[in-house]
């Protein structure tokens, strides 16, 4: 079976969910990065962190799935138009091995583009030390396009 490949509808698609990115809190404070912006196809790299571990020094399930949701989310905006933002509206993550490495690589990945709710899907793995790829985790995306309007900092 071929890879489906999608025509983006923003030519400067890439540029702006790299802007995108770099505005979110979140990624920043986990130590997240943008590894690669393709149509319908995002991948965010993480290195382990002690803060970011649980009881027995494993990635936290919910720092698989914060990296998880923007990496099907950029995906997703990937193929939306230049003025469209991108919430997640839900989610389902299968937690399949303990998140256990030097580094983690999230690949959201779109399966149908949609005019106003779009499908997705997510891939995590656990890195090691030697540069094997462990799948730890998947998740289903549905995502909705909104047209963007700023929001005033009022804090």
């Amino acid at each position: 079976m071929t890879e489906p490949r999608f025509e983006p509808r923003d030519p400067a698609f890439a540029q702006r969910v790299r802007s995108s990115f770099a505005l979110q809190g979140a990624m920043a404070t986990i130590g997240a990065t943008l590894a690669e912006v393709e149509p319908g196809r995002v991948v965010i790299e993480l290195p382990w962190a002690s803060g970011l571990t649980q009881q027995h020094g494993f990635l936290h399930a919910g720092m698989v799935a914060t990296a998880l949701d923007s990496a099907c989310g950029y995906a997703g905006s990937t193929l939306m138009a230049a003025d469209a933002g991108v919430l997640t509206i839900e989610f389902k993550i299968n937690l399949l091995a303990p998140a256990q490495g030097v580094r983690f690589r999230m690949v959201g990945e779109v399966l149908k583009p949609g005019r106003t709710i779009t499908v997705a899907e997510g891939k995590a793995y656990a890195i090691g030390e030697d540069g094997a790829h462990k799948l730890v985790a998947t998740m289903n995306a549905t995502l909705m396009q909104q047209t963007l309007v700023p929001v005033p900092k009022t804090y």
